[in-house]
């Protein structure tokens, strides 16, 4: 079998149409792959204080030494400097993405310059090229893009097909790329950034193989991981009712963001719940490349389009983020208008955590005068009952149709600073909020994580354990510290983060251990460390202040399960989050 290494970084200039392969042993042999690298290669490749918009701006795509070797090792990593925060942007997506990269024969591309006229590019083995796209740009559905491409481009049931919809072309900041039609680099707007080097996919396939050192050694490990991952309950959730099953717990425990966060129970719940939608919509599960889970829930819904009954039959991805931003944030209570509004979204190329938060923050600035019929140009939106407004905002946004819709564009940071409302717009870092207001571990991740995510140290299950016992604020700051330096090792091997229970350190350093990578669960813990300090000095380098984080007084007015949060408190753990992280250095001038 030949070797794929996972040494090669493709490098590709889009201005000068031209590419070359390096290898970077130092990179991968330190690095492992993913998160670890992809910092790296940032750090490399972009200029301080570039504006995200510029040439200048790379989009590093990274894999890991685990990609087409062990289950759930399915996802790429990819870095950018963010048009959302104008620091870090770092998203995960998997579909086909990892495998095919690594069956390309690389662990990494980085993508520099800008074309001047729209383009995409196929990657096929050894064989780069850079080819016209106008006929793509302008594409009403990003599903449409994905059909032409499969129609022209090589490489059937291997090949990856990442595209952006309108919103990249047109900048969104927080537009995101559709990876498979229903996965996505969402988050912090590498559609964007797509958008402006004028790329409007890329197609990857290969026929490489990837050496396993010790082939005995890895089918034991393989088959240990294999049966607990499919005859054990660790990964039953995410496949039974996926993600969505969070819906009602959360509602029941007073932690499900509602009407722009005015409330944290939403009487409807039940109407968008997992359960109701595996009932009466579900229609498949589908899985990532090399994951026997199939989390990847798709409803399918009958639309009317035309009289004399005829229908077409619409299937959405869905899963708990969007159920939250666009179904109880926006007070929306009907499955198959919240399925209506997660098509268009997915469509347009829009972030489903952003744009929901921006309309819900719209509505309530709406409600209060802030905004009138002139900046909505006449829609009028009122928490849940026209979700055909909602549709056409989702669309304005997208097109950037007027002043106040570029401003929702640019997140809701940008357009509360312009007409008021920021007591109650919810970002975090200038992120917009994801869907756990669960108490204080909750927000502090957000607040410092590298992402302002959920996703980057689940601080949300922190608040859960703190409700079962008393938990001091600094055994919580531990533990989002803690819990991000391990994930930071995962998405450096790049692992699945719904398979964290499966892949502990240890069993990870004996998953390495056939592939010829020998470490140890602590050499791992010090790598996590490392890669946590390297995303905080290129947000320090970049103008991130943690210390002077704005925090909505909206977060600190609606209760949590552990009641009111105080801003005070909020900065003192922020604090914390800083001296335990061994982060004082990095942000040593800001205090």
């Amino acid at each position: 079998m030949i070797n794929s290494s996972l040494y090669n970084v493709l490098y590709i200039d889009l201005t000068e149409r031209k590419y070359e392969v390096q290898e970077r042993r130092d990179l991968f042999e330190k690095y492992l792959g993913g998160a670890g690298v992809a910092v790296k290669l940032l750090e490399e490749e972009c200029p301080k204080g570039v504006d995200p918009f510029s040439p200048d701006n790379p989009i590093i795509l990274a894999v890991g030494p685990l990609t087409g070797l062990y289950p759930l090792a399915s996802k790429t990593v990819a870095m950018f400097k963010s048009p959302l925060t104008g620091n870090l942007g770092e998203s995960h997506a998997g579909g086909r993405s990892a495998v095919a990269i690594r069956l390309a024969g690389y662990g990494a591309i980085v993508i520099k310059g800008s074309s001047r006229t729209p383009v995409y590019i196929s990657i096929f083995n050894d064989q780069v090229r850079i080819k016209d796209a106008t006929t793509l740009w302008g594409m009403r559905s990003s599903y449409a893009v994905g059909r032409v491409l499969r129609e022209i481009e090589p490489g059937a049931g291997k090949r990856t097909i990442m595209r952006i919809g309108i919103a990249g072309e047109n900048l969104v900041r927080y537009a995101n790329v559709v990876v498979e039609s229903y996965r996505h680099f969402g988050r912090l707007g590498l559609g964007a950034v797509f958008g402006s080097k004028k790329l409007k996919a890329i197609v990857i396939a290969g026929t490489r193989g990837v050496k396993v050192y010790d082939l005995k050694a890895y089918m034991k490990v393989y088959e240990e991981i294999f049966r607990s991952i499919t005859e054990t309950g660790v990964m039953s959730k995410y496949h039974v009712l996926g993600t969505a099953e969070n819906v009602l717990p959360l509602n029941a425990m007073g932690a499900l963001p509602t009407r722009n966060l005015m409330q944290t129970r939403f009487e409807l719940a039940e109407n968008i719940s997992g359960e109701t939608l595996a009932e009466k919509y579900l229609v498949r599960k589908i899985a990532c490349t090399h994951c026997p889970i199939g989390c990847i829930h798709l409803a399918s819904l009958r639309i009317a389009f035309a009289p004399g009954y005829e229908y077409e039959t619409l299937v959405i991805p869905y899963d708990y983020e969007p159920i939250y931003s666009l179904g109880s944030m926006l007070g929306i209570g009907s499955a198959e208008g919240l399925l209506r509004l997660i098509e268009k979204v997915e469509g347009l190329g829009l972030d489903a955590i952003s744009v929901g938060v921006a309309m819900a923050w719209a509505t309530e600035a709406y409600q209060r005068g802030l905004v009138t019929d002139k900046e909505t140009m006449g829609l009028r939106p009122n928490w849940g009952e026209d979700v055909e407004v909602y549709i056409r905002m989702a669309e304005k946004i997208a097109r950037r149709a007027n002043e106040f819709y570029s401003a929702l564009a640019d997140g809701v940071e940008v357009a509360a600073s312009k007409y008021g409302g920021l007591d109650f717009a919810l970002t975090c870092g200038g992120n917009e909020v994801p869907g756990y207001h669960t108490g204080p571990a909750a927000i502090v991740g957000f607040l410092t994580g590298p992402r302002h995510s959920h996703l980057d140290s689940a601080g949300y299950s922190i608040d859960q354990k703190a409700l079962r016992g008393p938990m001091i604020e600094e055994e919580m700051v531990k533990q989002i510290v803690e819990e991000e330096k391990f994930r930071n090792v995962l998405t450096s091997l790049v692992i699945c983060l719904f398979a964290r229970g499966e892949y502990k350190l240890e069993k990870v350093v004996r998953a390495l251990e056939p592939l010829g990578i020998r470490t140890s669960p602590e050499e791992l813990m010090k790598l996590g460390a490392e890669i946590q300090r390297a995303k905080a000095s290129f947000k320090a380098r970049e103008g991130f202040n943690p210390y002077n984080m704005r925090i909505a007084k909206r977060f600190l007015e609606t209760p949590t399960p552990l009641g009111k949060l105080s801003e005070e408190r909020l900065r003192d753990m922020i604090r914390m989050y800083i001296e335990m992280a061994g982060l004082k250095s990095v942000y040593a001038t800001l205090d």
